[in-house]
């Protein structure tokens, strides 16, 4: 596919270790804490943690980039309440004129001396509403897609803060966006779910998700992930 120009610098970087949180829950999303660099691996960045690895974490996982603006909006939406800002989502990497429209499913970008493949959306769940203290943040997210996105890496090495993104190779056709509209339809699609299943470079979990759907000819139920297993069913 031939190559689309796409620059853009970072505003910030973000790593914690720790995963205390609230509620009795462990999650590293309310830890993060501004820093000059990340010293990226192949499968972690060192001095970061996700205490849930079936949903954070792992080689098609090992960044979360989540746009700065969008903080903005969920508050213009009153679903942050307070002026928290980046890295309030648990992101490593924020940067701003930089969307999910804009990047693909697949992408190989460069960063720093890292070289890196967007390889799905962020899958939001009800720990959002507990940082942000509301019931349906999570759902929202859903519903918008601005959610971010997952790299994994194929070239480690060091991102500096100010680095540039750039756009080396575009794979596919499906935005990070699209890629949202496609796997949380409200009805079953079958067309929709072969189609981003075929997608280059999307993270396997993905896949074997979609193919699930595909044998059982049903979608599984969100409510455990939106809502969390005491509200699981909503009020």
């Amino acid at each position: 596919m031939e190559n689309t120009l796409l620059v853009n610098r970072l505003s910030g970087l973000y790593l914690g270790d720790s995963l205390a949180f609230r509620s009795e829950l462990a999650s590293g999303i309310d830890n993060k804490r501004a820093v000059s660099r990340l010293q990226v691996l192949t499968d972690t960045v060192v001095g970061d943690a996700q205490a849930d690895a079936r949903h954070h974490g792992g080689p098609d996982r090992v960044l979360h980039h989540f746009p700065r603006e969008h903080y903005g909006q969920y508050r213009r939406w009153d679903l942050i309440t307070d002026l928290r800002d980046a890295p309030s989502m648990g992101e490593n990497i924020s940067t701003v004129g930089l969307n999910e429209s804009q990047i693909h499913i697949g992408d190989i970008v460069s960063i720093g001396e890292v070289r890196l493949q967007v390889t799905q959306p962020r899958s939001p769940c009800y720990k959002l509403n507990l940082q942000f203290g509301h019931r349906e943040f999570a759902l929202a997210m859903q519903q918008t897609a601005m959610c971010g996105w997952f790299y994994r890496v194929l070239e480690p090495g060091t991102i500096g803060k100010g680095d540039e993104i750039r756009l080396l190779e575009r794979l596919s056709e499906i935005s990070v966006a699209e890629a949202m509209r496609l796997y949380f339809l409200p009805e079953f699609d079958a067309g929709a779910y072969e189609k981003l299943a075929a997608c280059p470079g999307l993270a396997p979990h993905w896949v074997n998700s979609l193919q699930k759907r595909l044998a059982n000819q049903g979608i599984e139920n969100w409510q455990m992930r939106l809502y969390g297993p005491a509200l699981a069913e909503p009020a």
